[in-house]
């Protein structure tokens, strides 16, 4: 069994998520949900079909060998299952793991409390890893590589280096930007996976397992619904099932079906896209405001009163997926399509005919 560590920091600089249903941030009570409802092993996990083979194979690989797990990176959108796979990699090892994030780490000191404590074959998970700061990047390098950092003890004159030996580890960092990284620690990772978005048909078996866990009575249809709609992330299908058993129990006889599911979801505002209600204000931004683009973050994070992070991080990435937006060296351009979902095209913005 493994034995999880939560070691938080100052986050009070962290960027603002927006709150609307379809968001991959949790709260606390919703975190503690959610982990009821994640697989523990690499046989229960759904979807990411290449990602989970290549880290079976190396899992097993090394425990055949008796040696703790290379480093691994996760990359890919919020919501996607990073920080599942990462306590799944534990689990599967048999190792303890101690979990952090790249904003609760400022200095060398505070990573070097975490590094001296690890046992052997133990994983440390740093979500959010792109948020390191430089200094602490450089810190990893030796301790990544070859197990042993320098520690300055003292200062001017009298300042000496010593070599702190560490037991060997196994890394597993998180991230949304990838590119963030610095070449030098992105090489030190010996295990490199890119997370995609999930095909509709996975969401409905994640849905239906999270049913019958939640002891919700739903059929496939109903299911089918929750998942055409979760933007192609596992962690918002769950948060949608929760909204629509909700509301299957107060308006209902408790069991979903497809009619009531469409009903409950138009009610939180999410539409059969999967869009909700800033999703289409974006959209609506850069057709009505700037006729359908090109337009520059920076600009539409004004219009919107919305930070660049959360539309680039919670907004951008699944309107690309689906061809509602087109990133251009010029700025965010809107797609013929997304117009033709919203009912609106720059012909008629000209005309002053654009819906509100």
């Amino acid at each position: 069994m493994s034995r999880d560590k939560i070691i938080s920091g100052d986050d009070a600089d962290e960027t603002p998520v927006r709150e609307a249903v379809v968001s991959s941030a949790l709260d606390p009570e919703e975190d503690r949900q959610q982990w009821n409802l994640r697989p523990k092993t690499l046989s229960e996990y759904i979807g990411q079909t290449t990602v989970v083979e290549s880290l079976n194979i190396a899992i097993t690989a090394a425990t055949n060998r008796r040696e703790p797990l290379e480093h691994v990176l996760l990359h890919g959108s919020p919501g996607l299952g990073k920080t599942t796979l990462a306590h799944i990699i534990a689990t599967a090892m048999g190792a303890n793991i101690i979990a952090t994030s790249g904003p609760a780490i400022e200095k060398p000191k505070d990573v070097m409390g975490i590094l001296s404590s690890l046992e052997v074959g133990d994983v440390l998970f740093i979500d959010e890893i792109h948020r390191l700061s430089r200094v602490v990047e450089e810190f990893l390098y030796s301790a990544m590589e070859d197990f042993q950092v320098d520690f300055v003890l003292d200062r001017g004159a009298y300042a000496k280096t010593i070599k702190v030996p560490l037991k060997r580890f196994t890394l597993v960092g998180a991230t949304t930007r990838a590119g963030m990284l610095s070449a030098p620690l992105r090489d030190r990772f010996g295990i490199f996976t890119h997370m995609d978005y999930y095909e509709t048909e996975e969401l409905k078996r994640i849905v239906q397992r999270s049913a019958g866990i939640l002891s919700v009575k739903i059929d496939p249809k109903g299911a089918e619904e929750i998942a055409r709609r979760s933007r192609g992330t596992p962690r918002i299908a769950n948060r949608l099932l929760r909204r629509v058993r909700d509301y299957a129990e107060v308006e209902s006889d408790g069991t979903i079906t497809r009619e009531l599911a469409d009903i409950a979801l138009k009610r939180e505002m999410v539409d059969e896209m999967g869009l909700d209600k800033l999703d289409r204000a974006f959209l609506r931004t850069i057709i009505e405001f700037y006729d359908g683009g090109p337009v520059g973050i920076e600009a539409l994070s004004a219009t919107l009163n919305e930070e660049t992070d959360t539309l680039v991080d919670m907004v951008e990435p699944y309107l690309l997926k689906i061809g509602f937006l087109n990133r251009t060296p010029s700025g965010r351009k809107a797609t013929r399509t997304a117009c033709e979902h919203l009912g609106m095209n720059t012909a008629k913005r000209k005309q002053g005919q654009l819906p509100l």
